[in-house]
């Protein structure tokens, strides 16, 4: 967003892929000669070490923030400042469209909707800043608004991967199970190796309605950019391609997409979707067999297996909405990275009610290790080193303990 703002106006940038923002990053950024620096989905937490860059900044974040007060050459932008819930209501792709809004980019508010898909945030409907984003793509001529069944690639994938692949909202029993999906679509007596687009309208309406008793939230306001090439008309099916180069850490291939490129970039990131939904696919039946290790308050996930490392939290969190796994306590999942552990945490929004917060418990636990940790109250991640994995597992179950107790 940021990018195609700066490239509209006929500006220069440099656009660099952290995944996340640590001391020696900001160091190497302070070498740097540039008048501007923008900080997008992430800085928040690090306002105290930002404030030493002698440029002009821009934060543009949704994450939980420090509480060090920006210096006069720092320009903060987080909507929990406003009392907004950054983890329901705004993305930080939504924090970098208002960064630039006022520089006649309503036409760009769509691409904020993408990211907030990314996160999660479009639970049956948008709300919030969100829902005021959607006014200005709306305005803007360019984001239509039309009811139809949420399961993905209809188009592009044989029925029963369309609906195993379906990932928000979840179809319990069915999501991450090919299998699964398959025997529901014999019992219908509609062929699984079709696409949905080449259904009959009246078979189209059984499974549907087959779908609508699984999940209700799976019929509904689909969102769309009818200019936009055919396999990213769908905010949804653009999302989600984005965050298959994310996983695979394609990043400038997913850079080079939302900046207009297609054909040779879009055919590659559509083969980086098909092996994630393969791996997605693998992860699903791996804690279908093995299940989660249950503490008091928490639950968690370990794995050392290269595929599962990158696609842990979204297992974490979906094997939850899914039913795959128990929904009552947050999930961490943790990944071994050489000499650190990567940690996904995820919980619901009836935990959040309850009083947890991911993002603080992980930060205040993680730091006692000389790691680093944070996000948002429904979810959060951390970085810890390998041979603290037990007792930081402890210490957050006690943390999720008094969260809830007080």
């Amino acid at each position: 967003i940021i990018a195609n703002a700066i490239k509209e106006e006929g500006g220069q940038f440099h656009i660099t892929i952290v995944p996340r923002l640590k001391a020696d990053v900001i160091r190497d950024v302070a070498k740097e000669k540039y008048e501007l620096y923008v900080f997008s989905d992430m800085g928040s937490a690090c306002i105290k070490q930002l404030n030493s860059l002698k440029a002009d900044v821009i934060v543009a974040d949704h994450h939980q923030p420090s509480a060090h007060e920006p210096k006069d050459n720092l320009v903060h932008v987080n909507p929990h400042l406003f009392g907004v819930d950054g983890s329901r209501e705004i993305s930080g792709a939504g924090s970098s469209y208002l960064s630039v809004r006022d520089m006649d980019k309503k036409h760009l508010a769509y691409m904020a909707l993408i990211g907030a898909f990314g996160d999660m945030q479009c639970q049956n409907r948008f709300v919030g800043v969100n829902q005021l984003i959607l006014k200005d793509g709306q305005e803007a001529g360019n984001l239509e608004i039309h009811e139809d069944l949420k399961i993905v690639s209809k188009a592009q994938e044989p029925l029963f991967k369309s609906i195993a692949y379906t990932l928000n909202p979840p179809l319990p029993g069915l999501t991450g199970s090919l299998e699964k999906s398959q025997e529901l679509l014999e019992k219908m007596g509609v062929s699984y190796g079709i696409k949905f687009v080449e259904l009959e309208d009246e078979e189209k309406d059984v499974v549907k309605d087959e779908l609508v008793k699984v999940n209700p939230q799976i019929f509904g306001d689909v969102y769309s950019v009818p200019r936009e090439h055919p396999v990213l008309r769908n905010l949804e099916e653009y999302s989600a391609i984005l965050d298959a180069c994310g996983k695979n850490k394609e990043y400038g291939l997913a850079i080079s997409i939302v900046l207009g490129e297609r054909e040779e970039a879009l055919d590659k990131a559509l083969n980086l979707q098909k092996t994630y939904r393969n791996d997605l696919t693998k992860g699903f039946d791996w804690i279908s067999r093995e299940g989660a290790q249950q503490l008091n308050y928490i639950q968690y996930l370990y794995s050392e297996d290269k595929v599962l490392k990158s696609i842990m939290g979204t297992i974490a969190g979906v094997g939850m909405s899914a039913k795959i796994l128990n929904d009552d306590k947050p999930i961490l999942g943790l990944s071994r990275l050489h000499k650190d552990i990567k940690v996904s945490g995820r919980a619901t929004r009836p935990m959040v009610a309850r009083g947890v917060n991911l993002g603080k418990a992980l930060s205040e636990v993680a730091v006692n290790f000389g790691g680093q940790g944070g996000g948002h109250d429904i979810a959060a991640g951390a970085m810890i080193p390998y041979e603290a994995k037990d007792q930081f597992l402890h210490l957050v179950d006690q943390a999720i303990e008094a969260q809830l107790n007080s």
